[in-house]
């Protein structure tokens, strides 16, 4: 199987680089490697920008407690030039969390990985997959995939820094790559140099004709490759993105590796979450819409008072009730009547009056 999926020239591509590894390693010594897979890796939701922030994460960790969830990605330079309370803070019971950082210059990277790290995050993950323009002219995200050498610079520079672990999430390829030639050496060059935890967006990133939005969608799915990718390195953690719609499809595709992340269908219907700690962790427990409502809306009376306008918290939550009787009242009164920013905590209550008053029951 792995000989049919990885030609003769993805070997010896691998070899070379493989080669440079060693080259690296005799030079600066063996670098300390990721620490082993963490039971969080089973199930993440992924980094999403203008969607994962820190109100979002909030909902999220009240549907499951074991994933883990991501940052929106925060540029190396904002973080070390900018507000860092407003780009890095977080709430402490979004444990375990994961800040995604977007950059390419490897001192810069280490410099914010070492603020990252004193803001108490669990995690760092370095972003090669954003196939954006704006991204792209920064010369960082998925065309980073096109420099192997200076991925690897990159990556070894945030674990010297810091004593939390650091992955990496990555597309199979870009433009004109075929990743059945390109992926396997990707991934062993970097193995080469340190880094333990790859996630694999199981798409090609096209820079040039597709936007950001195609590429989530236009360019095929290749999940044989990722499961190739563990079969041939079965000591890396390798967990798995893109395209998955359902816990169910997550599950099955996560039979031989070690997670899987789920983006917009976490986003768009945040009650399924409230699945995840009984089918991927073994809890018994589900938690349901109404339960996570309830839980959520003292956060949201805090944030208020804190004058956190009411929409920046409820948006995270129109799809929660998506099924149920009442949903779209629910979804109409958070989408239209949170946005006056002086909108208080009886708009969030009118909302479940909305659920309740078509379900003919309490909460």
């Amino acid at each position: 199987m792995l000989s049919g999926i990885f030609g003769l020239r993805s070997r010896l591509v691998a070899k070379s680089l493989r080669s440079f590894a060693k080259i690296i390693k005799t030079c600066y010594g063996t670098r300390r490697m990721n620490t082993k897979a963490q039971t969080y890796h089973r199930f993440s939701v992924a980094p999403m920008m203008e969607w994962t922030d820190r109100h979002c994460r909030v909902l999220h960790r009240i549907f499951t407690k074991k994933s883990l969830l991501y940052t929106e990605m925060v540029v190396s330079k904002a973080i070390i030039r900018g507000l860092r309370g407003k780009l890095l803070g977080f709430n402490q019971q979004e444990h375990p969390v994961c800040l995604q950082i977007g950059g390419s210059e490897p001192d810069e990277l280490a410099q914010a990985a070492k603020i990252a790290q004193e803001y108490g995050y669990d995690e760092l993950n370095l972003n090669v997959g954003c196939p954006s323009k704006r991204v792209r002219s920064g010369a960082f995200g998925a065309c980073l995939m096109l420099e192997p050498e200076l991925v690897g610079d990159c990556l070894q520079a945030m674990r010297e820094a810091v004593t939390i672990p650091v992955t990496i999430k990555h597309r199979i390829g870009v433009d004109g790559q075929n990743p059945r030639e390109t992926l396997l050496p990707f991934v062993e060059y970097l193995a080469g140099r340190g880094t333990d935890t790859f996630i694999i967006h199981a798409r090609k990133a096209i820079l040039k004709g597709l936007t950001p939005k195609e590429n989530r969608d236009i360019p095929p799915l290749d999940y044989p490759l990722v499961h190739a990718i563990k079969a041939e390195f079965p000591h890396l953690n390798i967990i798995l993105n893109g395209g998955i719609h359902s816990l169910e499809q997550g599950r099955r595709e996560m039979r031989d590796l070690d997670g899987i992340m789920l983006g917009r269908a976490a986003y768009r219907y945040p009650d399924i979450l409230g699945q995840v700690d009984n089918m991927f962790f073994g809890d018994s427990h589900i938690v349901t819409p109404f339960e996570a409502f309830a839980a959520y809306r003292p956060y949201v009376v805090e944030q208020l008072a804190k004058k956190v306008p009411l929409h920046a918290m409820t948006k995270h939550m129109l799809g929660m009730f998506k099924g149920h009787k009442g949903a779209s009242a629910f979804r109409r009164i958070l989408g239209e009547q949170t946005v006056p920013r002086e909108t208080g905590i009886e708009v969030y209550d009118r909302a479940m009056e909305a659920i309740e008053a078509e379900m003919g029951v309490g909460v």
